[in-house]
């Protein structure tokens, strides 16, 4: 399986999109700085995330939502109450 997720930075609030095949993995790498993009932000929430089988079908879904705002504000308006409650 492949995963999309958003996370959230405890320490100033700013949503991250990503994807990965081991979510878990991924978070935990994000949390403890290894990962480049996200390292001065960490800690980090799981806020949301979705599964797919095939890798290019994820791949998509993160272009989509990182590209446009539409997609992703969407989405935000579906979790709202998981973004307020984190």
């Amino acid at each position: 399986m492949y995963y999309i997720y958003l996370i959230r930075s405890k320490r100033d609030n700013s949503v991250y999109i990503g994807y990965t095949n081991d979510l878990i993995r991924r978070l935990e790498e994000h949390n403890t700085g290894k990962s480049k993009s996200t390292k001065n932000k960490a800690p980090f929430d799981l806020i949301y995330y979705e599964a797919y089988r095939a890798k290019a079908d994820t791949r998509y879904r993160e272009d989509n939502l990182k590209r446009f705002a539409q997609a992703y504000t969407q989405l935000k308006k579906r979790i709202k109450n998981s973004l307020a409650s984190a």
